[in-house]
């Protein structure tokens, strides 16, 4: 699915010289435990985004006598893929980063133990989408909307697009970058998106028209974002052309966090009418060496502090109900009431076919 969930936050921030801790731990993870052979250590496997703060892994650590090792792998979806080839000996003991759009494809090769995660009430039935068997975990959500360059916009005194409709008008003919939906989290998304809003017989018809609209198709969300968006500190850097992008909500606050000085506004906006709402999983592999260590990591994972914590790490949103969003996150982000959506099932008959006729529709 993705080129990175997602979000791709943590890229974000490391396309503008923050560096995320990515785990932490190391020298014990051999240790032994009373005379036994059970690891003091317990890996995460992830996409590339995953990111926590050094003051919540060692109160992990402080709780469960277990170090996090963190394994990053790419994209989500290479990161998925490597699991499934090593179905049954996975490569750590908790797997980070499948969303809505892939799950079934998890799901439906079996790489995930059921575990009822400590903590799983407070967190809304709508994002349990495997609730009956508990083989995954939801941890996150994040709004995949097209973003815009304000300053572009000022300058030209062009209202930004708010739509989808708005997107294939000739104002913004040559004005939007994307991902590629075969390769992309993001791109995937956007697909998804334009699929809900117009349906299984119009969103190819849509897709022509953007095209014809002059859209530019990169592989994944680093490029679209950094490279040739006009509007991030990356894009900036590399004189990026493009004032629309597809990337998320919570782009905005990545750009104002990591401004030096902050900015009293986000120089990003983000058109609410082109949201799909992705909802990032985690779950125990199957074969998890650290069987006990995987079970308490995704207790810790829906816990509040971890909870709390991602809104500034990976800039998403929690979904515990009572996990607490930082001022920063709610004041810069786009608050996105109403996105365009599919059904997980839907997802799962669909998906190969609808990007393979996108595939041919856009990339010929």
């Amino acid at each position: 699915m993705r080129s990175t969930k997602k979000m791709a936050a943590g890229a974000l921030a490391a396309a503008l010289g923050v560096s995320t801790l990515a785990a932490c731990g190391g020298k014990d993870d051999a240790a032994k435990s009373d005379g036994g052979t059970k690891s003091k250590s317990v890996t995460l496997v992830s996409h590339d985004s995953f990111a926590a703060s050094d003051a919540v892994l060692k109160e992990f650590t402080a709780r469960t006598g277990y170090t996090v090792k963190v394994l990053k792998s790419g994209d989500a979806g290479a990161a998925l893929n490597q699991e499934i080839l090593t179905k049954g000996s996975p490569r750590g003991d908790v797997f980070f980063g499948v969303d809505n759009t892939l799950l079934s494809r998890a799901l439906d090769h079996g790489i995930f133990s059921p575990y009822e995660a400590k903590g799983l009430a407070a967190v809304p039935a709508a994002v349990q989408l495997d609730k009956g068997e508990h083989r995954v975990t939801p941890i996150d959500t994040g709004d995949i909307c097209v973003n815009y360059d304000k300053k572009y916009f000022a300058d030209k005194k062009l209202k930004p697009p708010s739509s989808f409709a708005d997107l294939i008008k000739p104002e913004y003919k040559n004005l939007l970058v994307t991902e590629n939906a075969a390769t992309s989290s993001p791109g995937l998304g956007f697909l998804l998106g334009t699929a809900a809003q117009y349906g299984d017989d119009g969103w190819q018809n849509y897709w022509k028209k953007l095209k014809d609209n002059g859209v530019k198709v990169v592989d994944g969300w680093e490029q679209a974002y950094n490279q040739d968006f006009s509007g991030s500190a990356g894009g900036k850097k590399a004189k990026g052309e493009r004032p629309l992008v597809v990337s998320y909500a919570s782009s905005p606050p990545v750009e104002v966090l990591y401004a030096k000085p902050q900015p009293t506004e986000a120089p990003t906006g983000v058109a609410t009418g082109t949201c799909f709402r992705q909802t990032e999983f985690a779950g125990l592999l199957k074969g998890a060496k650290n069987e006990a260590g995987g079970k308490a990591l995704l207790d810790f994972l829906i816990s509040k502090k971890f909870q709390e914590d991602m809104p500034l790490t990976m800039f998403v949103n929690p979904v515990v109900k009572d996990a607490k969003l930082p001022e920063l996150f709610t004041k810069f982000g786009a608050t996105v009431t109403e996105t365009h959506d599919v059904a997980p099932e839907k997802i799962s008959k669909n998906r190969e076919q609808w990007v393979k006729t996108w595939s041919s529709l856009v990339l010929k």
